[in-house]
């Protein structure tokens, strides 16, 4: 699977990966991109584990929609979640 990196104004309708430390652990949620002027749609499942965030990311995406991941809090990328793309 192909991830981006969040650009500054993902397209609407992009599906967004936020990967963020919880304690010791790294925890995701999902939300989709809309118009700029609206907040975006979070999904359920808030605190997800990375790989859980990521199935349900390609779920919602129906292998249209871009998917991109937001990196906070000094999360390092790794490889096992998928590729990496700048």
């Amino acid at each position: 699977m192909l991830i981006q990196r969040l650009p500054e104004r993902p397209v609407p309708g992009a599906i967004i990966v936020k990967l963020y430390r919880y304690g010791d652990d790294i925890r995701g949620y999902v939300r989709q991109a809309v118009d700029p002027s609206e907040d975006d749609v979070i999904f359920p499942g808030e605190e997800m584990e990375p790989e859980a965030a990521f199935r349900l990311a390609r779920a919602h995406s129906e292998g249209e929609a871009p998917i991109y991941v937001e990196l906070v809090e000094d999360v390092q990328w790794d490889p096992r979640w998928g590729t990496l793309i700048s």
